[in-house]
């Protein structure tokens, strides 16, 4: 597969999730509140991955019950607590705030890969995770005029989201070391279907969930941004480091960016731009060959 194989799985996979405001936004209009979007999102996931399984990898299917714990870890602690902290922290804060907040999930991959994966520790990844929150803050805005209060809930909440959003790179690279990425996607989504299930009310509106149009735009959340997209990333952060993958990710909200702008005719300023290239940069940064950087950084300390 070589090295590129890896950091284009994953860049693929924050693009699919960059998309995921297409599906979102109309079943909202539809009807569906935040946490029933998230509840149909994985349903459908796990039924399509079921079908998938069954037909194409059934011995993937299987897993010692011991080993439940790591999809608690990737399903409960990672799906259910970054949605449910996220939504949180949004009805607290402002939108962009929250999206800012989410975004430190990078730097807790960091720390986390240091104390339980012993990955290294170094300065392009300390610069690369600085380039691309500096780039989030620039691409997304943050306006005080549109926060309704810096209260500790939101920022907790906020924070707890990305903490949340880290611990899919950390389970899943544990799940890993024993499963492979379609086993470890189909429990991710298996576990979170049956947590939301227990505490949202999603088939009460089963005469909604049939319609034509809730079935075209679940579907598609269900593949493209959920099922695809964690596919990729499981199978790319495979072969790479977690604190790396985590980086490469945040080209998410630059997909996220550009969608709004083509599809939806939002505005694209300078900031953005500027934020754009910035993390970008840092993705570069991560990537180069050490030998490279090495090299580099000697030629600026001559």
């Amino acid at each position: 597969m070589g090295k590129i194989g890896p950091i284009m799985m994953i860049a693929v996979s924050a693009a699919l999730w960059g998309i995921i405001a297409i599906f979102v936004r109309k079943l909202a209009l539809l009807g569906f509140t935040s946490m029933e979007i998230v509840t149909l999102r994985v349903v459908t996931a796990v039924l399509l991955l079921g079908m998938i399984g069954i037909t194409k990898y059934p011995r993937q299917m299987k897993i010692h019950f011991v080993d439940i714990k790591y999809f608690i870890g990737t399903g409960i602690f990672s799906i259910v607590l970054f949605n449910w902290c996220y939504f949180t922290s949004i009805n607290q804060l402002s939108l962009s705030f929250s999206v800012i907040l989410l975004y430190t999930a990078p730097t807790f991959v960091v720390v986390l890969s240091y104390l339980f994966l012993k990955e290294s520790m170094d300065s392009r990844k300390i610069f690369s995770v600085i380039g691309t929150l500096i780039g989030c803050v620039l691409i997304v805005g943050v306006s005080f005029k549109d926060t309704p209060s810096m209260n500790l809930v939101g920022i907790l909440t906020g924070l707890g989201a990305g903490f949340g959003y880290a611990l899919y790179t950390i389970f899943g690279k544990f799940a890993l070391a024993k499963y492979r990425p379609f086993t470890v996607t189909f429990y991710t989504f298996l576990v979170a279907a049956i947590t939301l299930l227990l505490f949202t009310d999603l088939f009460e509106k089963r005469s909604m969930l049939v319609s034509g149009e809730v079935i075209l735009y679940g579907v598609g959340l269900g593949l493209f941004p959920t099922v695809i997209a964690y596919l990729l990333y499981t199978k790319g952060l495979e072969k790479m480091e977690s604190s790396k993958a985590s980086i490469i990710a945040t080209v998410e909200p630059v997909a996220a960016t550009l969608l709004s702008v083509f599809l939806y005719k939002e505005n694209f300023g300078m900031l953005q731009f500027v934020g754009t290239v910035i993390i970008l940069l840092s993705v570069i940064l991560i990537n180069l060959p050490k030998a490279t950087y090495k090299i580099n950084k000697n030629k600026a300390s001559a």
